[in-house]
């Protein structure tokens, strides 16, 4: 028996970006904003942003939610849909975006 169980409902996304040179504030800016109404919506149980302490042009969400369909519906708003088509072009060099279940040890 292992000593771990994969929670099949939560998710955990891991959202990276690297702000292109001279950005980094303005997409620490544009991704803050964000963040209240996020935490507001129905299923979301974490939304934090961080600063990598290693490469200041980094950038990382770390979002938690109480499930796939939540995680969904909160991409599908016209905020973030407004983030990646038109903000995310100017301030971000490179991205990636990996959406994990959570593992409770």
């Amino acid at each position: 028996m292992s000593d771990y169980s994969i929670n099949t409902q939560q998710v955990v996304c891991v959202a990276q970006f690297v702000a292109k040179e001279g950005k980094r504030d303005a997409l620490v800016a544009a991704l803050a904003s964000l963040v209240p109404d996020t935490r507001r919506e129905l299923g979301c149980i974490r939304y934090e942003l961080n600063v990598s302490v290693e490469d200041e042009r980094k950038v990382a969400f770390v979002e938690k939610f109480v499930d796939r369909a939540a995680f969904d519906k909160h991409c599908a708003k016209d905020a973030i849909e407004h983030y990646f088509h038109n903000v995310m072009p100017e301030l971000v060099e490179s991205h990636h975006v990996e959406v994990f279940n959570q593992v409770i040890v």
